[in-house]
């Protein structure tokens, strides 16, 4: 926890990116069916997706996405990259960078969601 300028401290618990698009249904087959998230809301005209896993909350800023690329939109880190670059080729969808061994110890390429958003897949070396 944090107690900043004297005050009480301040624990951040969650980071949740909101993606604004017409129709919040169309995530379940790119953030469900290829990378494996669940539904953890579903209001109808919001859907939260989650792992169930415990993580640190993160929040990035950033002047590009490294290796000249663009800053990305979304930064996922999964356990079976391979995997996910399977399940994007089966489902029609391209790569826009990589996949790639970046210097600095992570492995990853670049796609679009549905919604045209630019994700940073990863995994750690």
């Amino acid at each position: 926890m944090v107690a900043v300028d004297g005050g009480s401290p301040v624990a951040v618990k969650r980071i949740v990116a909101n993606i604004a698009c017409p129709d919040p249904g169309k995530a379940e087959a790119f953030y469900g069916g290829i990378l494996g998230m669940k539904p953890a809301m579903d209001l109808g005209w919001i859907v939260t997706f989650a792992t169930g896993a415990r993580t640190t909350p993160q929040v990035s800023f950033a002047t590009e996405g490294g290796s000249g690329t663009p800053v990305p939109d979304l930064s996922i880190e999964v356990d079976n990259l391979d995997e996910v670059q399977a399940r994007l080729a089966k489902a029609g969808i391209a790569l826009e960078y990589g996949p790639v061994s970046e210097p600095w110890g992570v492995r990853r390429f670049y796609v679009r969601d549905p919604f045209g958003r630019l994700l940073n897949v990863l995994s750690h070396d």
